[in-house]
């Protein structure tokens, strides 16, 4: 895919619709992608209205991109649907349980990366919102969702209206491993991070929030413990709610 090694997240979008044709297209095309049993264990919800898009900002933070984006695709791990139509044939559905909510998870995100790279192709600007599920019980609400159906990713979606700088990555050598996994050495650590720590934006971080190491940016400033641990509570309560525990 030659647009693959340009990709960007895209925050801020031109003041132009997204063709509910062309979405449609994409949406449907982006269901070719792999899926456990052929099931298609994921639902789409297309936000479109700003009342909606402004009901959804406080579970993203309010980041800006929520409500100016002309789109928010909420993708949900579904369960509910296959479990309806097993009762419709008389069969008895047995997904509510953290497997189904597994299985459903990873068809709804490869179903979401295809989408992405589909758009990608089209010239559309989106951007992956990780905190949707940091939040969940307030998408849940807002969308409505019923039981057996859990909110796993967002994308907000539009024209391009700027061109960031490409994002930095580790290098292959950093995450493939040859037969067995290999642990990493204090050395192997040095090796893989030099570039990424040597960059000026990621010196500037560290210099600006007082840290000594541009992993303490993320331990103590974007990740902490006490968040991690208080979504994480969170999350299993969603998922308690939604008929997965």
């Amino acid at each position: 895919m030659k647009n693959l090694l340009s990709r960007r997240s895209i925050r801020k979008y031109a003041d132009r619709p997204v063709d509910e044709t062309l979405l449609n297209r994409l949406m449907n095309e982006a269901a070719r992608t792999q899926t456990m049993g052929n099931l298609q264990l994921y639902s789409v919800v297309v936000t479109r209205s700003d009342e909606m898009k402004a009901k959804l900002a406080p579970a993203h933070f309010n980041q800006p991109m929520v409500t100016a984006a002309p789109v928010v695709l909420t993708i949900c791990a579904d369960f509910n649907r296959t479990s309806q139509w097993a009762r419709c044939r008389k069969a008895e559905p047995g997904y509510d349980n953290f497997l189904s909510f597994q299985n459903a998870a990873i068809d709804a995100l490869l179903y979401t990366q295809t989408l992405c790279n589909l758009m990608d192709e089209e010239g559309l600007g989106y951007c992956y919102l990780g905190t949707t599920v940091y939040m969940p019980q307030m998408i849940i609400d807002t969308l409505q969702l019923p039981q057996l159906v859990m909110p796993v990713a967002t994308l907000t979606v539009g024209w391009p209206a700027e061109e960031p700088a490409l994002s930095d990555r580790l290098p292959l050598k950093s995450f493939v491993h040859q037969e067995t996994y290999s642990d990493y050495t204090p050395a192997a650590i040095d090796d893989y991070y030099r570039e990424k720590e040597a960059l000026p934006e990621n010196q500037h971080f560290v210099e600006l929030n007082h840290k000594e190491t541009l992993a303490q940016i993320f331990t103590d400033i974007r990740y902490t413990r006490k968040d991690n641990e208080a979504m994480s509570a969170g999350l299993m309560e969603a998922l308690k709610h939604q008929g997965f525990l």
